[in-house]
């Protein structure tokens, strides 16, 4: 009950939610105490216990790898906290290149969910440990999605190594690129516009893409510095733009998953009005987030009881 509450909302309002609920009165450090050194054990339990492999294994589905940062305010400043999910989702009926953006995704049908704040080759190394925990060989097919960081790709390069995994650069955040070069044009025509681009950009992939972006020149004068780094975007992860096949295959070409996941899970409590977390502590309570999230909450107080 603590864990939950303690969870859910910050540590003040937990502790008076529990006296509402249930009568049960506990300060809120106590609350605070009690979650951090739970979050410690859902650390250990994620990587060590096997309920989270059988889950993963017993799940159908094509695997996907997707990672995500979320800026949270520490003892230290402001520092980076990192989510990185392996699901599997079964394929979507085939879409063209004008349906992407209106069709239905299938609900992945499993995910585990981890969070740090480390260097990057910390964070790499993690993402190796949770396809290992997950029983997945090193040459597992899996799809890496992800926006366009060149440290994301480059530990992805050293910890998947398996001839079949792709490279996906999140299609939205090509899409932010592409706006901000019509920022200055009326909603309805800048979004008309950057959705034309988007389809054009599946038809003919990556490198045909920016070598016809390069052709025919920015829509006007003023899309100015911004015209610049979308086409260094682009060229920077021109291998990674291949989105008609995926499409045909029913397989994601955006980062949804870890977007949406990293908005419900860590910010909604990491990022509360004063929270002001020490690194280690702000982990912890992310473990529990991420238990969540990954749906073994009850498999894991459930464990407890049988140990």
């Amino acid at each position: 009950m603590i864990v939950l509450a303690g969870s859910g909302c910050s540590f003040d309002e937990a502790s008076r939610n529990l006296v509402e609920l249930s009568h049960f009165s506990v300060s809120n450090d106590v609350i605070r105490r009690v979650c951090d050194e739970e979050g410690k054990r859902v650390q250990k339990w994620m990587n060590d216990s096997p309920e989270p492999r059988k889950a993963f294994a017993a799940a159908e589905g094509v695997v996907e790898f997707s990672t995500d940062g979320l800026m949270i305010n520490t003892v230290d400043g402001w520092r980076e906290i990192r989510q990185s999910v392996l699901s599997k989702r079964t394929p979507a009926l085939p879409a063209t290149p004008s349906q992407w953006d209106d069709r239905t995704l299938e609900v992945p049908t499993v995910r585990m969910a981890i969070c740090a704040i480390a260097p990057c080759g910390h964070i790499g190394a993690s993402w190796q440990r949770l396809a290992k925990a997950m029983g997945l060989p090193k040459d597992q097919a899996l799809s890496v999605i992800a926006d366009g960081a060149k440290w994301i790709w480059g530990q992805a390069a050293k910890r998947f190594t398996g001839p079949d995994v792709q490279w996906v650069v999140d299609v939205y955040h090509v899409m932010l690129y592409l706006h901000a070069a019509v920022a200055t044009w009326d909603k309805e025509k800048a979004e008309k516009w950057t959705g034309q681009r988007v389809v054009e950009l599946i038809e003919m992939g990556g490198p045909a893409f920016i070598e016809h972006l390069q052709k025919t020149g920015p829509p006007d004068a003023s899309a100015g510095a911004a015209w610049g780094k979308l086409l260094k975007y682009l060229e920077d992860n021109r291998d990674s733009l291949w989105y008609e096949k995926r499409l045909q295959e029913g397989l994601p070409i955006g980062s949804g998953l870890i977007e949406g996941g990293g908005k419900s899970t860590l910010a909604r409590r990491l990022k509360i009005n004063s929270a002001r977390w020490r690194i280690r502590r702000a982990e912890r309570m992310g473990a529990i987030r991420c238990l969540q999230y990954s749906g073994m909450w009850e498999t894991y107080w459930e464990s407890k009881l049988v140990a």
